[in-house]
């Protein structure tokens, strides 16, 4: 492990088919947007570290299939993972109706309960709205879950949405202390009080 990373930390991207899971990871690692970027098939998996409040974070970011037929590795998708970011698209009512299934997906393969979860809206740049972004707040005050809307073809939320993932990770101990044991692990802790950090009051922290 890198001398100065506080801890590696599994993080899963899921929702159905063509939420633009795959586009939102692509934007946050290499700052990159491909319209016709193909659908998953089974797992893609990509790392990045990052910074919040002094702390450096591994992520190793699982990027699942939608599609029901890719569905059969799901439990090991679950297994051990500190976070989860559930995406709908805003310009698609069912896959935010969808939601529901996710979530109790969610609750069947994971092995932690104290896991956080992160709901984002995809593809705001888009005129179409379906899904208001106060159905959104709603749905994620009801889960317990932090909510931001986002656009991986602008960039718009991208990289908050992960970083407040991390941060509410970091500030949960028993989610990666254990792993850290004996590691001499000392945490960096911000001086400004908790405010919205460097993302302007994007997501709803909850």
């Amino acid at each position: 492990m890198d001398e100065d990373v506080l801890t590696t930390l599994k993080i899963l991207i899921i929702g159905e088919s063509g939420v633009g899971k795959s586009s939102l990871l692509l934007r946050f690692t290499d700052d990159m947007f491909d319209p016709e970027l193909a659908a998953t098939i089974g797992v893609d998996f990509k790392v990045k570290t990052i910074s919040v409040d002094g702390n450096k974070a591994k992520l190793a970011i699982w990027d699942t299939a939608g599609q029901e037929r890719f569905r059969t590795l799901t439990p090991s998708y679950y297994r051990g993972a500190q976070g989860v970011i559930l995406v709908y698209d805003v310009t698609r009512r069912d896959t935010f109706v969808k939601l529901d299934n996710w979530l109790n997906e969610l609750e069947t393969y994971c092995t932690r309960n104290d896991i956080v979860n992160m709901l984002v809206g995809n593809k705001i740049d888009k005129e179409n709205r379906e899904v208001d972004r106060n159905e959104g707040l709603k749905f994620a005050r009801k889960h317990s879950m932090l909510f931001i809307e986002a656009s991986a073809k602008t960039c718009d939320g991208v990289q908050c949405a992960f970083e407040e993932l991390v941060e509410k990770i970091i500030q949960t101990p028993g989610l990666w202390e254990s792993e850290n044991q004996n590691k001499g692990v000392k945490l960096s802790h911000r001086e400004e009080g908790q405010g919205g950090g460097a993302c302007g009051g994007y997501c709803s922290v909850l």
